[in-house]
């Protein structure tokens, strides 16, 4: 089903409406429950086709980690036992790690490797 922008619209509104009446006690068969679900649904299928969040790459991956970790290029290099360059090649995007060296930048940036695998 197509969901147009009205119907979209009315949904949001909707959850918004919703949202402070119903909690994580509130039982899934509850009429408001049941209509947040509905009305959230809508929302995630219209956004979907008209907003799609666009995946990181390995490239972005890794730089955002190198930031959050508050680690430089040569650090990480170190810690992986490969070359400056290298490192720069997977942050720039030239090139992408094998298998073993991703986990291992997995393991020191603390990035989920599900993250790294969907990609």
């Amino acid at each position: 089903m197509k969901i147009t922008e009205e119907q979209y619209k009315l949904a949001l509104d909707r959850v918004e409406e919703l949202l402070p009446q119903v909690d994580d006690s509130t039982p899934l068969s509850d009429t408001k429950a049941v209509e947040l679900k509905m009305m959230s649904d809508i929302v995630i299928e219209y956004e979907k086709e008209h907003f799609p969040i666009e995946k990181p790459t390995v490239a972005q991956l890794i730089a955002a980690g190198l930031q959050e970790q508050k680690l430089t290029q040569k650090e990480l290099a170190l810690e992986l036992g490969v070359s400056t360059t290298r490192v720069n090649d997977f942050v720039s995007g030239k090139s992408e790690p094998n298998l073993r060296i991703a986990g291992r930048i997995c393991q020191i940036l603390k990035i989920r490797p599900a993250a790294m695998l969907m990609l």
